[in-house]
């Protein structure tokens, strides 16, 4: 089959192009830049989509850049590249003659506020309730096809915690303490940390493109891409000072990543959600890392 992604060349778009490509798929990706291969976010915008089974978005500037300040501009960049780029496959979808049979875009779980005892799964109902979560909103709205697209492609999306792998990801930001010669827990450790796997992730995204009998919804599909083991940041720092065979004495004080990076940022670190992949597991998506010992030994070694 042919698939078109958005956003392509970043870190889950390489894997998943590898994992689609190894199944036999061709892909498309959209990208700022032309290229082998590629196609421009100017070309979709101008000729429309091209003709393919299945579209996915993951485009969206790197909301933990170290490189850049928690300002307005830097807000307004990563509101624009999500919101924009959605709507813009969206339209496209829409407008085709032949559109593709699925359609996922990739969001977070920032939507569910935080919180030591709530537990959400793709059912759980949620408010926005800051800029994180006001973004997903935007961001999952812009997606949205009208119904008479709707009936025919079916609407899927994903919403990951933090990814990890060897090649980018959170792993860079979850090493930080480690890095300062610290490594401890982000803030209080206490806080849930949803996460999953990059293969992982791919994989999910690749079982949602998969043709269904079942007419589509006018509604999406909802998957959280998060791992079945449910972690604090805690555990996760103890799991990985073992694989990296380091201490994890020191804490980071919250105090230091709000000003390092932005309160309103930082609360992806010191705060977390209970993540349950409820609907991902019952649509018979079978993990290959569904523990951080199986993920951690294949991102670090032994």
């Amino acid at each position: 089959m042919r698939f078109v992604i958005g956003g392509g060349s970043g870190f889950v778009g390489r894997e998943l192009t590898r994992l689609l490509k190894s199944k036999g798929h061709e892909i498309t990706i959209i990208s700022r830049q032309p290229g082998p291969g590629k196609i421009t976010w100017a070309e979709v915008a101008s000729g429309g989509l091209p003709p393919c089974e299945g579209a996915v978005n993951l485009a969206g500037e790197n909301i933990m850049n170290p490189l850049r300040w928690w300002n307005e501009s830097y807000k307004k960049d990563l509101l624009s590249s999500r919101v924009d780029t959605t709507r813009m496959l969206a339209q496209a979808i829409a407008a085709s003659p032949t559109p593709p049979h699925s359609w996922v875009l990739v969001t977070g779980v920032a939507c569910y506020k935080p919180s030591f005892q709530t537990q959400y799964t793709e059912e759980s109902d949620w408010t926005p309730f800051d800029f994180l979560s006001h973004l997903v909103q935007e961001w999952e709205q812009a997606g949205q096809l009208p119904d008479n697209s709707a009936k025919k492609t079916r609407q899927v999306i994903i919403r990951p915690g933090a990814v990890l792998g060897r090649d980018g990801g959170a792993m860079k930001q979850m090493m930080m303490p480690f890095w300062l010669g610290l490594g401890g827990t982000l803030g209080s450790g206490r806080q849930p940390f949803p996460w999953i796997h990059v293969s992982d992730l791919a994989g999910i995204i690749a079982h949602a493109l998969e043709p269904h009998e079942e007419p589509p919804s006018t509604k999406p599909d909802i998957f959280n891409g998060v791992a079945p083991a449910m972690n604090t940041n805690y555990e996760f720092t103890k799991e990985l000072g073992r694989a990296l065979k380091r201490p994890t004495v020191f804490p980071v004080p919250g105090f230091f990543l709000d000003a390092f990076l932005g309160s309103e940022r930082a609360v992806i670190l010191t705060q977390g959600q209970k993540v349950v992949p409820k609907r991902t597991l019952e649509s018979g998506f079978d993990f290959k890392y569904p523990d951080l010992t199986s993920a951690l030994k294949e991102i670090i070694g032994d």
